[in-house]
């Protein structure tokens, strides 16, 4: 009887220790996402708070869309629910921090790596500052025999992204960056070398390196769709859509898809 007493009270200890942490595990899981809203929260609210740009950005016109680039020059607000999100601000975040990497890897190694003249961002600005663009850098020296200077670009990537610029290189992987690269080589007059463009693979760390030559014709026809939609702004003319209905891969994810399509073609 005494044994059958003390199994039962060591059971019930052992029951109400398990339901005691338990609940702790509970309530520690739920203070552990708290902080992590709170985290995104501030995140957010710093992306608000970051004044809006009065001007064409040059690294994202070679976007194939004219007209959502229209809309970011008319600082038009981005629809309802479209704002980035805390992990995609992150993970802007993060290349800053790669970048600031590559920088020291590249000054380590001996290359003469610029980052900054008058202690401001090596950039350029066109169209009475209506087109701006700041790049990441100009090599002018190194331990290789090389022709410099050079434009030096850098990204990150994750291995699916990463294995396509290996694999087809920046002009067929990433057309955006290859006009950005054009754009930035002709503005800041470093054609007569190749850009360094550099990749940095998010998850293993590998390094690809692309000697991007001046591709004139590509600069030019960059140059010209920023001085259109300058103009047909300027006009209160809405260019037109990339594609004849709101289902097309690319207005799927647009942050102006409702804007846009609620709007009658030629309306500004």
């Amino acid at each position: 009887m005494m044994n059958t007493l003390a199994q039962t009270l060591q059971k019930f200890t052992s029951d109400t220790e398990a339901a005691e942490s338990a609940s702790q595990n509970q309530t520690s899981h739920s203070d552990a996402q708290n902080i992590i809203k709170e985290l995104d929260r501030g995140i957010v609210e710093k992306g608000r708070k970051q004044p809006k740009r009065r001007y064409l950005g040059a690294s994202s016109l070679g976007d194939p869309c004219s007209r959502k680039l229209q809309y970011r020059y008319m600082n038009q607000e981005v629809d309802e629910g479209k704002e980035f999100p805390a992990q995609t601000l992150r993970i802007f975040g993060l290349g800053h921090v790669i970048e600031d990497m590559m920088i020291m890897y590249f000054r380590d190694a001996g290359f003469d790596l610029r980052t900054e003249k008058g202690g401001e961002q090596f950039g350029f600005e066109t169209a009475n500052g209506e087109v701006k663009g700041h790049i990441d850098g100009v090599i002018c020296g190194g331990p290789l025999h090389m022709r410099y200077p050079m434009l030096w670009e850098c990204k990150s990537a994750n291995t699916r992204k990463f294995s396509e610029f290996v694999r087809k290189g920046v002009a067929e992987a990433n057309p955006v960056y290859a006009a950005q690269v054009a754009l930035y080589q002709a503005y800041m007059e470093l054609t007569e070398n190749p850009c360094v463009f550099t990749v940095l693979n998010k998850n293993t760390s590998e390094i690809y390196i692309e000697l991007v030559p001046f591709n004139a014709e590509l600069a030019q026809a960059t140059s010209d769709k920023a001085v259109n939609i300058i103009k047909a702004t300027k006009a209160n003319e809405m260019l037109p859509r990339v594609a004849q209905n709101d289902d097309y891969f690319i207005c799927k994810y647009c942050e102006f898809r409702n804007t846009c399509w609620s709007k009658k073609e030629g309306a500004a």
